[in-house]
This record gives C-alpha cells, sequence and structure tokens, in this order.
C-alpha cells in the first residue's frame, strides 16, 4: 500500500502526512507540496490513496486527480479543504471522501477506512473478464469458458478485437478463414459456429455480451473488463502490464499487436 499527501501548504503537508503514518492501512506515505511532483512520482511508483488539498498553486486538486486517475483509475482519492463548495466538484471526479480542515484524527481515520473498503470492493473479481494479452481467455465470476469449438472462441475474439463495432458474416469469414470462398456451404458453417458462441455464452449466464442485428454481429465492450480495452483508455498499469504479445494464436491480431507496441 503506498500514499501520497498533497498540500501546498507545507506546514498542513507535514501534520496530514505524520496523521496518516499513524494509520497502518496506509502503508508508505510520502509527502508533497508540489502537485506536479506528486504525479511525476504517482506515474513510477504505483500509488494506492492519495489525499489532496483542493486550492493549490500550479494544479488545483481536481486537475491534480485526473492526472492520476489517468494512471490508476482504482485510486482513492480523498479531498481536504476548507471551503465546502468544492464538494461537488469533488464528487465529479469519484472522490473516495471529502474533509473540511482542520481534519482530526479521528474523521482522517473513519474516512480513509471507508475509501480503502470500497477500493476494495471496486477491485473484486468482475463478473466477465477477457484476457486479450498473450493468449486469448474469458473469465466469468473467475471461471475459465470452455468453448466446445475453437473457432467459436476465436469467433469471439475476433469480436473483442473489434471494440464493439458490428461486423458481417462476411468480414467474420475473412478474417478466420483467409482462404476460401464464402459460399453457400461456408455460411452453414459459419452459423454452426456462431451458434456454438451463443449456446456456450449462454450456458455460462453471459449470452448479453453478445448482440446480433440483422445479420451483424458485436460485443457489449461496456459489459466486459478487458486488459486491451484498459490498455487504450490510456491506463498506466495496463500499458505496463503488456509485454508485446496480443491474442497470439490468432494471425488476424498482429495488426493490433502492432498498433499496442507502437503506442506503448
Amino acid at each position: 500500500m503506498r500514499t501520497i499527501c498533497v498540500d501546498d501548504e507545507p506546514l498542513i503537508m507535514e501534520l496530514i502526512v505524520s496523521m496518516c503514518r499513524e494509520l497502518p492501512r496506509l502503508g508508505e506515505v510520502q509527502g508533497f507540496t508540489d502537485p506536479r511532483k506528486a504525479v511525476a512520482y504517482a506515474a513510477d511508483h504505483p500509488v494506492d490513496v492519495a489525499l489532496l488539498d483542493m486550492d493549490m498553486a500550479g494544479l488545483s486538486g481536481i486537475e491534480t486527480a485526473k492526472l492520476l486517475r489517468a494512471q490508476n483509475p482504482n485510486m482513492a482519492i480523498l479531498f481536504l479543504t476548507g471551503y465546502r463548495q468544492y464538494a461537488v466538484d469533488a464528487f465529479e471526479v469519484h472522490a473516495s471522501g471529502y474533509l473540511l480542515k482542520p481534519v482530526s484524527r479521528d474523521r482522517l481515520a473513519a474516512e480513509v477506512a471507508y475509501a480503502l473498503d470500497r477500493v476494495a470492493q471496486d477491485r473484486s473479481e468482475p463478473h466477465v473478464r477477457v484476457r486479450t494479452f498473450g493468449e486469448f481467455d474469458i473469465l466469468v465470476d473467475g471461471t475459465p469458458v470452455v468453448f466446445p469449438r475453437a473457432k467459436a472462441k476465436e469467433l469471439l475474439a475476433y469480436l473483442v478485437d473489434r471494440q464493439g463495432a458490428a461486423v458481417t458474416r462476411a468480414e467474420v469469414f475473412s478474417a478466420l478463414w483467409e482462404e476460401g470462398n464464402y459460399d453457400r456451404s461456408k455460411q452453414k458453417y459459419l452459423d454452426v459456429i456462431i451458434r456454438s458462441l451463443r449456446d456456450t455464452l449462454s450456458r455460462f449466464g453471459v449470452e448479453d455480451i453478445l448482440q446480433m442485428q440483422s445479420g451483424n454481429l458485436r460485443v457489449c465492450p461496456e459489459k466486459l473488463d478487458c486488459d486491451l480495452y484498459r490498455f487504450l483508455a490510456g491506463e498506466a498499469a495496463t500499458k505496463n502490464a503488456y509485454r508485446g504479445e496480443y491474442m497470439s494464436a490468432y494471425a488476424w491480431a498482429a495488426l493490433t499487436e502492432a498498433e499496442l507496441t507502437q503506442s506503448k
């Protein structure tokens, strides 16, 4: 656990750091009077909790929170301020807490405990997790989904790669079968693959992640916790986790792999 305290008033910053170091759950605590230095520190040292003054020179607390959120969306952020009118702004960046100065030890301890408990709940296993770095896998409540047909699994992987864009059956066939004409027999075989995919997702109770309309197929990205989508959203921890391999079993994934490697 790593915590940062940011306040451009040195005495207040030192006081908050001192109180935080009395709370064992906060682990290592670092203090900063310059919010830009705090953001730079967090880029190299994963931070779990940030206590931010709201009104600071250089960067406001809200601006600092947004930069920290870009690095770690799961970070618990608590604002400390002498002004009640900033509460609405704090909620806009999904703050975990809002403390009015002067801050008491008991109040700080209570807000920190609440924030950490909420973060722990948010970090619990998502209902549908999709892994694309390395091999492709999908897990439902932590259980890997087993596909009776390998092509059904590849079809889902391809739809995940398309990031929610609708694709036609002809586009699917062209990607999954690089050779051959999309004739009547191939259409029937693709229908079997699609049916197998839908049956598998239904068996695991997640058939709603797949949509079919007017013959087109797409996944619903908002229903997936996917490393690819976290990477594209700029999540620093996920970018650091990427090792240059993306859905390595599928030739069609090479283009996205190259894009990810280049943008890391």
